[in-house]
This record gives C-alpha cells, structure tokens and sequence, in this order.
C-alpha cells in the first residue's frame, strides 16, 4: 500500500539500490531537483524508472516556478525556456490587469507544458503568500505573486487554469501564509507575531478565496513557521490546531496538505521524528528532501500507510486534472505571445 511520503533519488538516474528501496517504501510520489534534470529525454527516461519501481503512475513533482526557483533553466539544456519570476506580473498588474491575467495563465500554461512534456505531473506553483514590507527577500521577494491578497488572488486562480490546462497540477503554498517570515526556514525558524485580524484580512485571504471551491485547490503546502496568534509553541507543519482550525475550518482548504521539506532547519527534531510530528499534527504527506538512501530508510520506518482521508483527497487530487475546466483566454500560446505580453515589466528576453 502507498506510504505518505515524497522522496527524491540521488542522481538523474536511477541506482539499483534506490530502486529497490523504493519498491519497499512504496512512496505516493517523488520529486525532482536541478540535478535530476539534464535534458526532456533524461528526464522521461528517469520519470518512467520511478514510476516502475513502484509499480503504478506515481505523480512527480517539481519547483519550476520562473526566476530564481527554477530546476529546469536554459543553460542546463537549450530545448527549455526560462521564465520570468511570478513577481513580474503582480508589477504588470499595476499597468494593466487584463494583461496580466493573461500573461499569468499563459505563462503558467508553458510551464505545464514544459514539465509534462518531460514525464513531470506536478508543478509546486501558486505560491498565494502576500508580500510585506519587512519580509525575508530571499524567502520571498518576486517569488511572490504581489503584496495585496485581492491581486495574489486573481493571479493564483490564473495560474491554476493555466497549468491545468498545460498538462500539470498545482500546488497552493504556503499555508496559511509565508508572507511575513522575517528569515528562510531552510535555515531557521520564523516567528510571525501578527495579530489574527491583520492575518485573516491579508495572509489567509488568497487562500480562502481559491479554497472556496475544491477544484481551485486540490492540493497545499504548509509553512514550516510560529504563528504567535495561532500556537506560540508549534510551527504550522507541527500544529494540530493551525491545520484543524485555520487551514482546515478557516481557510477552508479540503485537498492533499504536504508539509513543506522536513529536512528544512526550521524542524529541528530528528528526521523520522519530524515526519511523525507532522503527519499526526494532520499532514497527510510529508515531503522529504535531498536525503542520503540510509537517512531515508530511516524515514521510512515514521512514515504510516495512505489511508482514510488522506486517501481519499490524494486520489481526488490526481484526478483534477480530468474534472477542471477553466476558461481559456483568447491569445497566442507561444513564448513570443508571453514575451510581448510582459516586455513592458520584464525586459530580458526569454532564451
């Protein structure tokens, strides 16, 4: 039976080890990273050893999302556009919001499309987390949508429709909101000390408003961060009340929640102990990172089967792709549509 775990492998192929580790551990799905990815044959290639090794058509996630988040880029190999950061069209929004509607969707539509023709399912964009003043520029910055939840919002649901009907899926993060972490939780541990009302007006509303249909978010991300107002003891991947009572109630978020990466320093338990924190806290998968095969095997003894529930959203989830039918815009769907859209607020050219 499929374990709550994503995992990664060491290379851009497969080892006969890892193989066989993961025929055991029966992952739900994997991830890729900047190493795994040298050119759309290599990929293929190394999307249908995963799959194989689990016996089933495991979805295959990875962080394409323009900028500086990137693991496929032009300079690995010359047949992969790169990408503006989603920050640009939160800029372009200010000049024209028809505009960047549809450079949005067709942006997010290319990147679907560039994925999926490499054997990748999943693509870990929108990030719905509304930019403020003072918040870490490198955890945020123009990853970053924009800074008012409204504009994070028409731009999120852009996103969704674009990549949906570019071939891939969507992850929403970071819930309930990165927005205000003052430092990178690769490194550290964030504490937010802002009041609930400030966080329900701004940092939850992107959230909530795609949440509100089930179509719009099929799946989420937590934020490995302390919310005072929420629980001053616990960050939101190990808080039992921040996913029953805000993502869950609140929010309204019903589809498959990820933790964000465990190996993340913002945890700072052991590794299988921060896997079994977050899933009994209500994750329903953990997402475990850029671990040695001997550390993931000792992950895998923390990690539960897929069931109940948690079941049920993931086969919900990798069905949406079947049941979503955004409306397209009337434009081009073509690099040069996009360049032109948004040469006023991103001059580089896209390779």
């Amino acid at each position: 039976m499929v374990t709550a775990v994503v995992y990664d492998c060491e290379g851009p192929h497969l080892n006969n080890e890892e193989r066989a580790f993961f025929k055991d551990a029966d992952p739900w799905g994997f991830i890729l990273f900047a190493r795994h990815c040298e050119s759309p044959e290599q990929m293929r290639r190394l999307c249908t050893d995963l799959r194989e090794a689990v016996g089933r058509n495991a979805p295959i996630m990875i962080d394409q999302e323009g900028g500086r988040v990137a693991r496929m880029r032009s300079t690995q190999n010359s047949a992969w556009q790169d990408h503006p950061p989603m920050g640009v069209f939160g800029e372009l929004w200010r000049l024209d919001p028809e505009r960047a509607r549809n450079a949005t969707w067709l942006n997010a539509y290319l990147l679907g499309q560039m994925i999926a023709e490499c054997g990748v399912s999943v693509d870990c964009i929108p990030m719905l987390d509304v930019r403020q003043m003072d918040s870490d520029p490198v955890t945020l910055g123009d990853r970053a949508l924009a800074a008012h939840p409204d504009i994070v919002s028409a731009l999120g649901h852009a996103v969704f429709s674009g990549l949906s009907a570019g071939g891939a899926l969507p992850i929403i993060k970071h819930l309930p909101g990165l927005g205000r972490a003052q430092c990178d939780s690769h490194y550290a541990l964030p504490t937010v000390s802002t009041q609930m009302n400030d966080l329900e007006e701004i940092d939850f509303k992107p959230f909530q408003t795609l949440s509100a249909d089930p179509i719009n978010a099929p799946m989420g991300m937590t934020a490995h961060i302390v919310y005072e107002a929420l629980d001053p003891a616990q960050c939101a991947t190990y808080s039992p009340t921040i996913i029953q009572e805000i993502i869950r109630e609140k929010i309204g978020f019903d589809g498959l929640l990820f933790t964000d990466d465990i190996k993340m320093e913002a945890l700072g338990d052991p590794y299988p102990e921060r896997a079994r924190k977050s899933l009994a806290a209500g994750c329903d998968i953990a997402l475990a990172c850029n671990f040695s095969l001997e550390q993931k095997q000792d992950i895998a003894s923390a990690i539960p089967k897929l069931t109940g529930l948690a079941a049920r959203r993931a086969e919900r989830a990798q069905s949406w792709g079947d049941r979503s039918s955004f409306p397209a815009p009337d434009i081009e769907r073509s690099p040069q549509s996009l360049r032109r859209l948004i040469k006023s607020v991103w001059p580089p050219a896209m390779a």
